[in-house]
Parts: structure tokens; sequence; C-alpha cells
């Protein structure tokens, strides 16, 4: 009798456990689901369900790359629209642009304001994390280019964007309280790839990367890189080289990597300060693109370097003072 009560008792705390463990496994479930459905492709969260150890609360350090995206001029196109348009604008805008990033697998981090902020690579580690921060970028920008005919044939102000990424070590992780927390990524790293978004305007071009993703981009070839400049940004006393990841399609490639070619080379007198050359090779490729941003940049910087008084051996070196 009392071995038969003792099973009773055995199964009945067994069957306890059990239950507490499956409603345990279903809530924290349900808890996954609820903070990363916005965020992330479903097919990244069943992996997260298996696997809840990467969610837990504090960070790590891991290489990954990290994107900003901007619109230009916001403010201003802000105050010509009504709030119920200007809403409508965001959300037309925002919607297949965040589906790029999710069909990617890349994490959506967060909005601020007009701004987009994402990150690739983490919570589920993925190699060629630098390659889908760009194939995203120039999906985003094709995008754009039938947004902006859209919003020019509903009588819309235009709407532009700049494009910073970076690829580097950063923290990331669950970062705030057990009982709130947002999984996000941190340090020097997530802050380069921000201020590179707000120099694109410098540069009168959408897209910058830094050479930390050149260097990490599994797929080289499937990019025009141009090399940019060497600069020195707020708050950062080490130089870094920057490249304009080129829009690119059948009619234009050729054309693009003319461009780029004859950059370069003005760029290598450029940094020699072989102004003279430099000049004429910034000119050539005014000549092959008219509108080219950066080609008027440094005609103009080659004509100010060419009399300036600088205070320091010239070293090839843009140093930006602002954010």
């Amino acid at each position: 009798m009392y071995i038969g009560i003792f099973y009773i008792q055995a199964f009945s705390i067994f069957m306890l456990v059990t239950l507490y463990k499956y409603f345990s496994e279903e809530r924290d479930k349900k808890m996954i689901r609820g903070a990363f459905q916005h965020y992330l492709n479903p097919a990244v969260i069943s992996t997260l369900i298996e696997n809840p150890s990467l969610l837990k609360l504090g960070g790590e350090k891991k290489t990954l790359t990290v994107f900003f995206s901007d619109v230009r001029g916001f403010t201003t196109i802000s105050e010509s629209l009504s709030p119920e348009k200007l809403t409508s604008v965001l959300n037309e805008y925002f919607t297949p642009m965040t589906k790029v990033v999710l069909d990617s697998n890349g994490l959506l981090d967060k909005y601020i304001g007009d701004a987009i902020m994402a990150v690739w690579g983490a919570p589920i580690t993925l190699l060629d994390h630098a390659d889908r921060a760009l194939d995203a970028s120039l999906e985003m920008l094709e995008i754009l280019k039938i947004l902006q005919a859209k919003w020019k044939a509903d009588g819309l102000p235009h709407l532009d964007i700049g494009i910073g990424i970076n690829t580097g070590e950063m923290v990331v992780g669950n970062m705030g309280s057990d009982q709130r927390f947002d999984y996000t990524v941190l340090g020097d790293s997530v802050n380069l790839g921000s201020r590179l978004e707000g120099i694109t305007k410098n540069y009168g071009i959408r897209l910058i990367c830094s050479q930390f993703t050149k260097e990490s981009v599994l797929n080289p070839d499937k990019y025009i890189f141009r090399e940019l400049d060497f600069i020195r940004v707020k708050g950062k006393n080490e130089p870094i080289k920057i490249y304009e990841v080129m829009e690119q399609n059948p009619e234009t490639k050729n054309l693009m990597k003319s461009v780029a070619k004859e950059f370069e080379e003005g760029l290598a007198f450029y940094k020699k300060g072989d102004w003279d050359n430099a000049f004429a090779k910034f000119q050539k490729v005014l000549e092959l693109r008219p509108e080219d941003g950066p080609a008027k940049v440094f005609v103009s910087r080659c004509e100010y370097l060419k009399t300036a008084e600088l205070d320091h051996p010239w070293d090839g070196i843009w140093t930006y003072k602002t954010k």
C-alpha cells in the first residue's frame, strides 16, 4: 500500500515538473516571438526559440556589420506636409526597406525618427554579414527610385537617403533589465557607421562603407567600390579609408567602372600633393559623368589646397570636425 502511494506521489511530482517545464518553455517562446516578430525574419525567430540562450541578458563582443540610413532634408519635407500625409509617406518608405532587411536575415535594430538602424551577423551568426548588408543597401536604393517616381507623380517632395555601413567588433546583446530589454549593438564600430551615413551628403552620394567592410566582403568582385577618401571622423584619431559602393545596372556598369578608375587615379595624385595632375583627373571624371559629386568635391579641394597654408605637412588625410 505504501509502495503504491509512493509511486502515485512520484508520478504526480513528475507530471507537475513536466507541466511546469512545458508552460515555462511556451511562455519563453511566446516572449521571444513577441519581442522579435517585427525585427527578424520568421526563420531566424524559430532558430532563437530553439536556442534561447542566444538571448540571455548581457552582451558579448562579435564582429558584425552595422547599417544606418537617414532621410535627407527631413525637417524641410515634414514642414511641407500634413502630419497624416507625412506619416503615410514614411510608412510607404519604411515598409519595403524593412522587408529588405528581414529578407536578408538582418536585424532591424530600431527606427530613429526617419532613420533606420540594422545589423547583420546577430543574433544568428552569418559569415557573409558584410555582403548581405551591401546587397540590402543596393536593393533599397533601387526601391527608392521606384518610390521617388511615385511620389513625384503624386506631387510630393523629393525624398532621398544616405547610407553608412561599417564592419567591426561591437558589443551585442540584451541591454536593459529582466523586465524590459532591447537587443542592440554598442561600441566605436557602431558610432563609425553612423558617422559615415552623416558624411554621404558631403560627397553628394548615397552609400559609403568603411575599409573594414570592404575587407570583410566575401565576394568583392560582385560590387563596384570606388575609393573615396582617407578621413578622420569627429571623435576618432585613427584615419580610415572610405569607399562608395556604386549603384550598378547593365546600362551603367561600364561607365561606373570607368568613373571609379579615373577617380582613383586622381586620388593617388591627390594623396601625393600633386594638385595639378589630380585636378586634371577629377575633371576627366566630370567629362564622363558631369553630375559626379565626389569629383566636384575634389576639384574644389585641389583648388583650395594648391594655395592653402597648411599647419602641417600634407598627409592625404581630410579631417571632419563635425558629425
